[in-house]
């Protein structure tokens, strides 16, 4: 994509990009080349959470539990949503949470990273940092979380399907919708 188009997106752009997706489906990775082509700041909410706990997400899940981390996450994507307009990626479960995916649907646009099982599969395994991934078999959580998450996701402004292709494929086509919604 050229630069014009991407000075079309930012005269238009007033919000936050929000990244939603289950884990694996390259939301940092496609946020961070994003925020790059943008010119804007990049930010993931993970990585913001573990600052703010002094710990990591595996460790805050494995002492306080599933809903302690889902409010916590919940206060730092509402920070992380004021000011200038950047990208954010979100954990794979933010936008599963009621109040967090109203507060992205009211101010900000977001993008749904879709990848097939077999990409997240494969994009999951040998990581140790997936606290729900260690509860059993990965191919059939990924599987289940597929199942209860996706129709949530698919409330997303966008949804742009990755593949095992370079992480800038992708970014392309966020661009190209991005330039399309903000016409």
């Amino acid at each position: 994509m050229s630069q014009q188009p991407i000075d079309g997106i930012l005269q238009r752009l007033q919000r936050p990009i929000v990244l939603v997706g289950l884990m694996g489906a390259g939301k940092s990775c496609v946020g961070r080349r994003l925020a790059a082509r943008l010119g804007v700041a990049f930010t993931d909410s993970d990585v913001e959470f573990e600052s703010a706990a002094g710990c990591t997400i595996s460790e805050f899940f494995a002492k306080y539990g599933e809903p302690a981390f889902r409010d916590g996450e919940r206060k730092v994507i509402a920070r992380l949503m004021e000011g200038e307009p950047r990208v954010l990626a979100t954990g794979g479960g933010a936008f599963c949470d009621p109040e967090t995916r109203a507060r992205i649907k009211q101010d900000a646009i977001s993008v749904w990273i879709r990848a097939d099982l077999d990409l997240l599969v494969k994009r999951t395994s040998g990581r140790d940092h997936r606290p729900l991934l260690k509860t059993g078999d990965p191919r059939e959580i990924l599987s289940r979380l597929m199942d209860a998450r996706y129709p949530l996701y698919a409330e997303a402004d966008i949804t742009v399907d990755t593949t095992d292709e370079p992480p800038e494929v992708t970014v392309a086509k966020v661009l190209d919708e991005l330039a399309r919604t903000l016409r």
